[in-house]
């Protein structure tokens, strides 16, 4: 079996088809367990319902980066949330200083809610799903002064040097590859997936987002994760069966199951 530990059930579009049939092909293509994470309060009643509807469907509930400053949680309502049997992890939470000026803007407010993210990840004993994009140095320095090592979690979507993997694993945290390491220039990133441990290693589509060759420029789907597992077993010389147990195994031993 092989597990999608990222992906966005909630907003497929139109031409994958409904969210049985893409959960049916997963499946078909060995796919048994995903992880469908909302970016923010309004999509957490969604993956909520799409948990309790789809036995191999899991969830995480958090607040994106890219969520504007204007969307403000209580630490009640995410709690509250969170007790959902089926609710993971919390994320995906982070820092994307991408689309900022950090010259010249105060980033503050995303700093301030990853804090308060990580907080509550701690007080519920849950892992997190982190995004980082231009902004890993302040990433892993909050990470280690909010104690996130207490709960580790998963690097999602990793596209950076091994020595931000091993930073990353020193604080419990597995790294997730994506679809990119199946790009053709992505020569530094598949370097990476084939140094850093079988053990701390999870495979994810990002679905709908960043379809894995040779599907690139096209819908992502779950059932792509298998593109993933067979580029990581490529690079490291190993069977596909054997990736696909390896990564299995991490995620249910990160996650309790």
């Amino acid at each position: 079996m092989i597990v999608d530990s990222h992906c966005h059930l909630n907003i497929l579009p139109e031409q994958l088809g409904n969210v049985e049939d893409v959960i049916q092909t997963a499946t078909d293509n060995g796919v048994g367990r995903m992880m469908c994470i909302a970016i923010g309060p309004e999509q957490w009643q969604e993956v909520l319902d799409l948990a309790d509807q789809y036995e191999g469907v899991y969830a995480a509930i958090g607040v994106h980066p890219c969520e504007p400053s204007n969307v403000v949680v209580t630490d009640e309502e995410l709690i509250a949330a969170a007790s959902h049997p089926k609710v993971l992890a919390i994320g995906e939470i982070g820092l994307d200083y991408y689309h900022f000026d950090i010259e010249k803007e105060d980033m503050h407010w995303q700093q301030a809610r990853f804090r308060q993210m990580i907080r509550l990840a701690v007080k519920l004993k849950k892992p997190m799903v982190i995004h980082t994009r231009n902004s890993t140095p302040d990433c892993l320095r909050i990470l280690k002064e909010e104690g996130a090592d207490q709960v580790g979690g998963i690097m999602h979507c990793f596209v950076e040097d091994l020595a931000t993997a091993e930073a990353a694993m020193a604080l419990g945290f597995y790294i997730s590859f994506s679809g990119i390491v199946t790009f053709k220039n992505a020569k530094e990133l598949k370097t990476v997936a084939a140094a850093v441990p079988l053990d701390r290693i999870l495979v994810e589509t990002d679905a709908p987002y960043l379809a894995p060759v040779p599907y690139r420029g096209k819908p992502n789907q779950p059932a792509y994760t298998r593109y993933v597992v067979e580029e990581i077993a490529r690079l490291r010389d190993l069977s596909i069966d054997t990736v696909a147990q390896a990564t299995t195994e991490n995620f249910e031993r990160l996650f309790r199951l």
